[in-house]
């Protein structure tokens, strides 16, 4: 069998990575979208592209009729779900075979059998796979889960039985915490899952998480491909992955990957798939779960085994035999994966916006998969995931300095992301060293803050943009301004709270740039309207530029940091008596759009610094806000279940009281 066509039921940068090897196969991609992704890339590159709802995902990329209908009516003879949305949906693999159309992934029984943990625990034990010592019992009442968790031990691990990416679950210190912590996991897993069953696990210190990818066809052959370590994580969410692990041996990786295998067996299991397991210190290891689809990490896979693992999936779904055994498998090289999120790389928050500019790195070794080009906008509706960074070297040192210069190259303008935390990782020595447990982020503190101030270098950079912007839109920068400062231009410039005084002059060496002592001298090399090279101090250095379409600020990204720099506004009659003024009081506000969850405080209570006041669900995720000082509830403007924007005000609390 060979398919002409195939739907991607995905959007995003999976939905394009299987358009695109679906382009080398021969097949025509059709793409599906909600009204929010009407422009976006995954529809641009698809040959027909189908509406199937509003943007909110359970009104349309969740809705599996829409799906299937769109499927028959595009005469699609597959579809490929990627990971998320319905990719582990046994009614939606079931539906899809009710309507004569293939699933490219696993049967529905294979997907039962492991989508929920509790069940995949259970038939892992049957195979012979240690679990996470714990309790997964049918009795979900809360003093039946307490009793069992005094009976494991704290800390321990409180996990949505449907749960995945760190949602519908809890650590747990001591007993005191652990009845909150189970009504915040079984909401959570609720409303992500749409099932509060959890399950408990001791929580074993300093892991490491591994995972071994294995690929079945539907004529009885079952391998693996060898391990990913995926331990660097916020949130219970990789941001890290690398294979092979630094804390394997080949015996360990021999053993582990016959594990898997044999779930995979017991589980009826065809097509790829990834087995989990935790790592403790002494190097047991024991089953978490099975993900019954493609991982977001399977490109540091492909690349040390040399498989191109889209293509497997829709060869062994037309019903292809793996043309290769185990012992054919063969792991070269070492490659390493970097999430790129539109994030506060200390909060973890997610931002929202519009991509001023977004320019990857290249060069040999390097592999950018992504979903967003310039222009395109990340919003509150799905992950905020912009791409991901993979590269590949002989060794893994090797990897390590092409991930650095890599991440020191991926140019971002116009959203915060995640950016210098990643290059923090990938700079810090414990890394280089391989003491990558899931404990990193805890135990290093990373320097992930923004730089105080923009250096000069950049200052250097602005100034000639500025200058060049003014003459390019008609104006004669040095026409008045010129003759009033004895030849030279001034060019103040404003980052954050602090002012810059520049002044240039233009000479046949190129600019004279002073900035109070500091005086450079630049040369333009090369300059379009998204770079501007210098060659400035000796060297020459390559700046990325881009302008706020909302505020005209300038925008430069440069050795892995981004600047936001605009043109300080003149001092009006009344500033002076605007600033400094003092408040009585101050308002929390939400920091995205979300739905209050719970009100953990009543109007005109008392609180302490760092208490828990509203919790916020927003992007499939609860967080918590807290009192930044003791006081007194004054408001609380949102009643619960009510949907807010973002920087709305949850809570207006005066300070002076509630010192408790």
């Amino acid at each position: 069998m060979a398919f002409q066509r195939v739907l991607i039921a995905n959007r995003g940068e999976i939905a394009v990575r299987i358009i695109r090897a679906c382009r080398e196969l021969g097949i025509s991609p059709v793409a599906v979208y909600s009204e929010a992704d009407a422009e976006a890339l995954h529809v641009r590159l698809a040959d027909v592209a189908v509406c199937v709802g509003p943007a909110p995902a359970t009104r349309s990329y969740l809705r599996l009729e829409a799906i299937v209908e769109a499927a028959r009516a595009t005469g699609a003879e597959a579809i490929h779900p990627g990971y998320g949305f319905l990719s582990e949906n046994a009614a939606f693999a079931r539906r899809c075979r009710d309507a004569g159309i293939i699933f490219i992934g696993p049967p529905p029984e294979a997907i039962e059998a492991m989508g929920g943990k509790i069940g995949a625990r259970r038939l892992a034990q049957e195979a012979g796979v240690p679990v996470v010592p714990g309790y997964d019992g049918p009795d979900q009442s809360d003093a039946r889960l307490l009793a069992e968790a005094t009976a494991i031990g704290y800390p321990l691990l409180i996990k949505a039985s449907a749960g995945g990416g760190g949602k519908g679950m809890r650590i747990v210190h001591g007993p005191e915490g652990f009845q909150a912590a189970l009504e915040g996991a079984r909401r959570e897993a609720q409303a992500a899952f749409g099932d509060d069953a959890v399950f408990l696990e001791r929580l074993i210190l300093r892991p490491r998480h591994v995972e071994i990818q294995v690929l079945a066809d539907s004529h009885g052959t079952v391998l693996h491909l060898g391990e990913r370590e995926c331990s660097i994580q916020r949130r219970h969410q990789k941001i890290l992955e690398e294979s092979p692990s630094p804390a394997l041996t080949a015996e360990l990786r021999a053993t582990m990957g016959a594990a898997a295998v044999r779930v995979a067996r017991a589980a009826g299991y065809v097509n790829a798939g990834t087995v989990e397991f935790v790592l403790d210190p002494e190097g047991r290891f024991f089953f978490l779960e099975m993900n019954t689809r493609l991982q977001v990490e399977h490109p540091v896979t492909e690349l040390v085994a040399g498989l191109d693992l889209v293509r497997w999936q829709i060869a062994i779904a037309a019903g292809a035999r793996l043309s290769f055994g185990q012992e054919q498998v063969a792991l070269r090289g070492h490659a390493i994966e970097a999430r790129l999120y539109a994030e506060d790389p200390v909060s973890f928050l997610p931002a929202v916006g519009r991509l001023a500019l977004l320019d990857p790195p290249l060069g040999p070794g390097v592999r950018v998969d992504s979903g967003l080009t310039t222009g395109d906008a990340v919003t509150v509706h799905y992950d905020p995931m912009i791409a991901k960074l993979i590269v590949y070297a002989e060794s893994r040192l090797a990897a390590i300095e092409r991930l650095r210069r890599a991440l020191d190259d991926f140019a971002v303008l116009g959203l915060t992301t995640n950016l210098p935390l990643l290059r923090a990782i990938a700079a810090h020595p414990a890394y280089a060293a391989g003491d990558t447990t899931t404990a990193f982020l805890d135990e290093y503190r990373l320097a992930v803050a923004p730089p105080a101030g923009p250096p000069t270098e950049v200052l250097v950079a602005a100034a000639i943009l500025e200058a060049q912007t003014s003459s390019s839109n008609g104006e004669d920068p040095f026409a008045t301004r010129w003759r009033a400062n004895g030849g030279a231009l001034p060019v103040n410039l404003a980052a954050g709270p602090s002012t810059y005084r520049l002044s240039l002059r233009q000479a046949a060496e190129g600019w004279h740039v002073a900035l109070e002592e500091d005086a450079r001298v630049a040369r333009v090399i090369a300059a379009d309207p998204t770079a501007l090279t210098l060659e400035l101090g000796g060297g020459q250095e390559r700046f990325r530029v881009a302008r706020d379409s909302e505020t005209n600020d300038l925008l430069i990204a440069w050795r892995g940091h981004a600047y936001r720099l605009s043109r300080p506004a003149p001092l009006s009659a009344d500033s002076s008596a605007r600033a400094g003024g003092g408040h009585d009081a101050a308002s929390l506000t939400a920091p995205m759009p979300g739905t209050v969850v719970r009100l953990l405080v009543r109007e005109g209570e008392e609180v302490h610094e760092g208490q828990a006041l509203v919790v916020l669900e927003a992007m499939k995720m609860e967080h918590t806000v807290t009192a930044p000082y003791a006081g007194t509830v004054r408001r609380l403007p949102f009643a619960q279940g009510a949907s807010v924007a973002g920087g709305a005000t949850l809570v207006d609390l005066a300070p002076g009281a509630g010192d408790v």
